[in-house]
């Protein structure tokens, strides 16, 4: 199965808002230490915070799953490039969340999940753009909710 862009982008969408929603709680992020970024497969990551994953794409480009486990829910996705990787956050992070970073490989969820499963697996945090400041429209009544 050949990945498009479109699909791509339509996958990060998916993540962003089965695993996120509106704002969130910032909890600490600081971590007393913060191992090596764990590298392998998809199943090797799973397995590694004692997850077994769903898988929802299976394709050369990008391997991507549904993973539980006792520190939360969270997408976890391999790819095959450092390029597609990269492109695959750029876009997601349009639509929010909270991403833990590895070479070719990337978890999703919230905040406190992705703080959990760095100490594991290591990692950058990064943060997808907060749009529950925003407004639309010229009154103060017509303000965004934040759902």
């Amino acid at each position: 199965m050949k990945v498009t862009r479109p699909m791509l982008a339509a996958a990060a969408v998916a993540a962003a808002l089965v695993l996120t929603g509106c704002g969130g709680s910032e909890g600490d992020t600081k971590a007393a230490a913060v191992p090596s970024a764990a590298t392998g497969s998809l199943e090797h990551l799973a397995a590694e915070v004692k997850c077994t994953p769903d898988m929802q794409t299976d394709a050369d480009e990008i391997r991507q799953a549904i993973c539980k486990n006792a520190d939360g829910k969270f997408i976890l996705a391999t790819f095959a490039t450092d390029r597609g990787q990269r492109e695959w956050i750029n876009g997601a992070k349009d639509y929010g969340g909270h991403y833990l970073v590895g070479r070719k490989w990337v978890a999703v969820g919230e905040t406190s999940t992705v703080n959990a499963l760095r100490k594991t697996l290591g990692g950058d945090i990064e943060e997808g753009t907060d749009h529950s400041a925003m407004t639309h429209g010229a009154s103060d009544s017509a303000t965004h909710s934040g759902h």
